[in-house]
């Protein structure tokens, strides 16, 4: 079901940046979007970049000790929002890093809301062309390392943001 929910402009260059990483010098990389939140404009006619949600790749280290604790606590208690994680795991193989879209529909959301971002998640997906990963979370307890983990490649992850799982 669409909604008819249009994206800002904004969201697609987020997007973009954080998938082509075409970051190269360390002034760059620092200013890299490690996670961002996106949601509805007022009008709830528009997805929006969530002002001042997002880690910097820069703060991690500085302001940010864990980048993936501090996303879950960014999320709101009692309302949806749509993010993108860019997800540092290692196989036994190797070590990678992968964008993951996340739809945060908590149990305190109000109905309403739940079901417009419900139907509006086909809006921002079509201009997020290329993500692999891809998960929807209820609560905090779906957040965790190892359901994240279990997303991005299940028994072949090994550690998820430097921590193993």
């Amino acid at each position: 079901m669409a909604s008819g929910v249009q994206v800002a402009d904004e969201v697609c260059r987020i997007f973009y940046d954080m998938k082509v990483r075409k970051c190269s010098t360390p002034g760059e990389i620092k200013k890299r979007k490690k996670a961002v939140l996106f949601c509805l404009s007022e009008d709830q006619k528009c997805i929006v970049v969530e002002e001042g949600k997002e880690i910097l790749v820069g703060d991690i280290g500085v302001t940010v000790t864990d980048p993936f604790k501090q996303f879950v606590q960014m999320l709101p208690e009692k309302d949806c929002r749509y993010a993108l994680y860019d997800a540092s795991f290692e196989t036994k193989e190797s070590k990678k890093e992968e964008l993951m879209f996340i739809l945060w529909a908590p149990d305190q959301a109000p109905l309403k809301s739940k079901m417009i971002y419900a139907s509006s998640k086909d809006a921002i997906k079509k201009k997020f062309q290329g993500i692999k990963h891809e998960c929807q979370a209820n609560g905090p307890e779906d957040l965790n390392r190892a359901y994240i983990a279990d997303k991005l490649g299940g028994s072949l992850i090994v550690a998820f943001e430097g921590c193993p799982v």
